[in-house]
């Protein structure tokens, strides 16, 4: 189980009410939330592994010299210094609950994966790619659809877009049922379709049914370009692909996950943990009030042990 640290923790932020809060009175929601949604998917699911990947960077580097616009709407600050990063604006009440995040999950002894100058979505490509082909079967806990193009016979995504409570289990049949693509050709639809959430453009007029039928008559994008350039796709279509084409040049490389990272996982290091238990987890679960979501994730890891 590879879960989307950032989807849910901003998920649990926006979610949880903020009157959740330290003994010494501050906001503590988006750390006990993500603790119960761990509980949850530990619960429901029995993962044998689990990995919270990480955005070492949320807006790389390479993905922004493809593409300038590339999250550009969610930089805090955008400087002419060469090589300076900026940061991603973060809201009031969650930036000081990063760093306790990462000491709760170290407490606990779940892994956190990141890599530099790449983000979590990469990370995950990468590790549920060599899971399945190490034979196990992967699920990937996310809100963010981009994930949707790891879909394959050993590897579903988890999406919690509609709430952790109400999430769904995407595999092809499901995309088949909700775009009329498959995982494999989810990334040539996002990048027709765009997002203006992530600051991706698409392609002006074709749409995300457009695109949807252009992949069920040529199978890719690049036999969808091939056919515009030949004359098999005519007219408005073919006018719009041909006004992309510089974008289209670039545009799948941004949205195409990384799958080929240099992370060699210990597979035993990334097995699920045991119950946290001891005088230093008490004190930790009191120091910042976690109350019932460590009761709940405790309780979670010790019925898989």
């Amino acid at each position: 189980m590879l879960l989307d640290t950032a989807s849910l923790y901003f998920r649990a932020f926006y979610g949880l009410p903020d009157s959740l809060r330290t003994p010494d009175g501050q906001q503590v929601n988006a750390v006990r939330g993500l603790l119960d949604f761990i509980a949850r998917f530990v619960d429901e699911y029995a993962p044998t592994h689990l990995v919270c990947c990480w955005d070492d960077n949320w807006r790389p580097s390479w993905r922004v010299a493809l593409l300038p616009s590339y999250k550009t709407h969610r930089v805090a600050e955008v400087t002419e210094v060469p090589g300076e990063i900026v940061a991603e604006a973060t809201p009031n009440g969650l930036e000081h609950q990063v760093p306790w995040i990462r000491e709760v999950l170290a407490a606990v002894g779940i892994p956190v994966l990141g890599t530099p100058d790449h983000e979590a979505d990469d990370v995950i490509g990468t590790l549920a790619t060599r899971g399945a082909a190490a034979g196990g079967s992967v699920d990937v806990v996310t809100g963010d659809r981009d994930l949707f193009q790891l879909v394959a016979d050993q590897i579903r995504v988890l999406y919690v877009a509609r709430g952790v409570a109400k999430h769904e289990r995407v595999d092809d049949e499901w995309l088949a049922a909700k775009y009329g693509v498959i995982g494999a050709q989810y990334v040539d639809l996002a990048v027709m379709r765009g997002d203006p959430s992530d600051g991706i453009p698409g392609v002006s007029g074709i749409g995300e049914k457009g695109a949807a039928g252009l992949l069920a008559q040529y199978g890719t994008l690049d036999e969808i370009i091939a056919a515009a350039a030949d004359g098999r796709i005519r007219g408005a279509k073919a006018a719009h692909l041909a006004a992309a084409q510089s974008y289209l040049d670039v545009a799948p490389e941004v949205v195409r996950v990384r799958r080929d990272l240099p992370v060699d996982p210990d597979w035993d290091e990334l097995a699920l943990p045991a119950a946290p238990e001891g005088a230093e987890w008490d004190a930790l679960v009191e120091r910042l009030g976690l109350g019932g979501s460590a009761q709940r994730l405790a309780a979670a890891l010790a019925a898989q042990g």
